[in-house]
């Protein structure tokens, strides 16, 4: 059996108030588009995830959002407490308890991040993997019975994106 997850850390936010609470940062111009062009990009290669686990922070929420008006579809959506800013063991515990073949995970760096590359049995050959920038995307397949025997380097990089690749820049630096 093929299981395949799909590892969005947020899009870029809002730095215009620098004493805002960070759990309520809502994304600029930015990452708006870049949430939008990689829900584009999932759709255009069928990579549609039918449960989406995600931080509960205003940012990832903003970003599950434009995804799946990108996509065209809702897929079930679970708000996470625990995955703001978690550590890639609580995330690996939040993946064991799925049971749909094809989840989604939108979270925050460095945990989202440390995450993917902790997955992966070979990196993806390109320069912003192991960065992991605002709104990269990584798709990863497991070949396991269920998502509680996936373990670590035994997921097949099947493709990974940032929205760089996909609508360049104006600039500035990836939080």
């Amino acid at each position: 059996m093929t299981l395949r997850l799909i590892l969005t850390r947020h899009a870029k936010s809002s730095w215009s108030d620098p004493f805002a609470d960070d759990h309520a940062r809502e994304l600029n111009a930015r990452g708006r588009a870049s949430a939008a062009a990689i829900g584009g990009w999932l759709k255009g290669r069928d990579y549609i995830p039918e449960t989406v686990l995600c931080s509960d922070a205003t940012r990832t929420h903003e970003t599950a959002k434009l995804i799946f008006d990108a996509l065209g579809t809702k897929p079930k959506l679970r708000l996470m407490p625990s995955l703001y800013h978690a550590a890639p063991d609580t995330l690996m515990d939040s993946i064991h308890r799925e049971t749909a073949n094809v989840i989604a995970l939108i979270g925050h760096n460095p945990g989202i991040g440390m995450f993917a590359n902790g997955l992966v049995a070979n990196a993806p050959d390109h320069a912003r993997f192991s960065g992991y920038p605002t709104c990269a995307t990584t798709v990863i397949d497991f070949h396991a019975e269920s998502w509680s025997a996936v373990q670590r380097h035994t997921g097949t990089c099947v493709d990974f994106i940032v929205p760089r690749d996909l609508i360049g820049t104006t600039g500035g630096t990836d939080h």
